[in-house]
């Protein structure tokens, strides 16, 4: 993990994803994954997190097996980060920065074992789907 992000976690978490917790904002904010290397680690998605100065936490999200190097806002890597640093920070709400390239806020509260999420999104694709019958009984 560590020569893949080009630092050392703290602590590292296996969901789907895996959810690596940093020394500090700075951190993530300045290290980008070597993604050959990120490819060979578990998990679908790499997120590396740390507790923010202005939010409650500060991610990143890479997503090589995907082909896509870094998501610019990860709502589910959010469901990986988010109940991480609720549980540590002892709160329900949780504000997080995604420090992409585009950034991004998301406002988050953990309902149980739910998590609630809203952000501004950006509309990538709209369609509509034909010929589907629903019926109920």
């Amino acid at each position: 993990m560590a020569e893949a992000i080009g630092a050392r976690p703290l602590a590292a978490y296996m969901g789907r994803d895996l959810l690596c917790i940093m020394d500090s904002e700075k951190t993530v904010r300045e290290k980008t994954p070597d993604m050959e290397k990120a490819l060979k680690l578990p998990g679908l998605l790499l997120h590396t997190t740390a507790q923010g100065r202005d939010f409650d936490c500060v991610s990143r999200s890479f997503a090589p097996k995907l082909s896509i190097d870094e998501d610019p806002v990860c709502g589910s890597g959010h469901c990986h980060i988010v109940p991480y640093w609720a549980q540590k920070l002892g709160k329900e709400d949780i504000k997080a920065f995604q420090a992409s390239k585009r950034t991004g806020v998301l406002y988050c509260h953990m309902a149980g074992k739910r998590l609630k999420m809203a952000g501004q999104a950006a509309l990538f694709s709209k369609g509509e789907l034909f010929g589907l019958k629903v019926t109920s009984s």
